[in-house]
């Protein structure tokens, strides 16, 4: 999907141009590549609107670009935008600038097709391992998304990426054993109770000082014993003088 976007270019940069640009009701974007980097204003409403579409970061948008000095026609991707924590406003955007000749790599969105999998009729659970495949392809094939037709799946089943079927001219970066989704078998409840349950009534934790086994070898154990030695040679000294005196 190819969307048409119009910005204008835009001299002023820091955040005091940044908020007065969003009073006046625009969105500071910056668009990269090819060597160059240009400071651009949006409204926020046309690029709310390619986020909101299947195609997501993946779509391609022809920008017209207001003020330009130069190519004022240029082909982008929405590489990363920001929003506000609080209000979900959008508070800006980076657009990336592709060639229509070179290569691109992205990630594409997956999306499962078909009928309920038999596995899922038969009680088993469907998982979406992967939601999204990295592929590398020109400009002009990128597809919107890539299907991935689960209904033949029984349990314990899946599909691999390496057993997806390419558009023509796309290749698939990601492991080809990576498994995009599988129907898994259910758990039942009593395992479900014995994996909760396991942790409980278990072992005494060790303790890892206890009386005399801590101290030996411990830093300082051989002065302490030389402590104690002493201590009890000096009661010894002290009841042998009181017993003298009561002679």
């Amino acid at each position: 999907m190819k969307f048409d976007l119009a910005v204008t270019v835009r001299e002023q940069a820091g955040k005091g141009a940044a908020r007065s640009m969003r009073r006046a009701g625009k969105v500071p974007a910056v668009l990269y590549g090819q060597g160059e980097s240009i400071l651009l204003s949006v409204t926020p409403t046309d690029l709310v609107k390619i986020l909101k579409s299947h195609a997501g970061s993946s779509a391609l948008i022809s920008l017209t670009l207001e003020g330009a000095k130069s190519k004022p026609n240029r082909t982008a991707l929405l590489r990363d935008y920001q929003v506000d924590p609080v209000s979900g406003a959008l508070l800006h955007a980076d657009l990336f600038e592709v060639s229509m000749s070179k290569p691109i790599r992205v990630k594409i969105p997956i999306q499962v097709i078909g009928s309920i999998p038999a596995g899922v009729k038969e009680g088993g659970v469907l998982h979406h391992n992967m939601r999204e495949v990295y592929v590398e392809c020109l400009p002009s094939v990128l597809p919107d998304h890539i299907e991935v037709d689960a209904s033949p799946l029984t349990i314990g089943s899946g599909i691999h990426v390496k057993e997806i079927t390419a558009h023509e001219g796309v290749r698939f970066l990601d492991d080809p054993d990576q498994m995009v989704v599988s129907v898994a078998v259910p758990i039942s409840d009593a395992k479900l109770e014995a994996l909760l349950t396991s942790g409980v009534g278990g072992a005494e934790p060790e303790i890892v000082a206890k009386g005399k086994e801590a101290g030996e070898g411990a830093p300082g154990a051989e002065a302490a014993k030389a402590g104690a030695a002493a201590t009890a040679g000096e009661g010894k000294a002290g009841e042998k003088k009181e017993a003298e005196k009561k002679k």
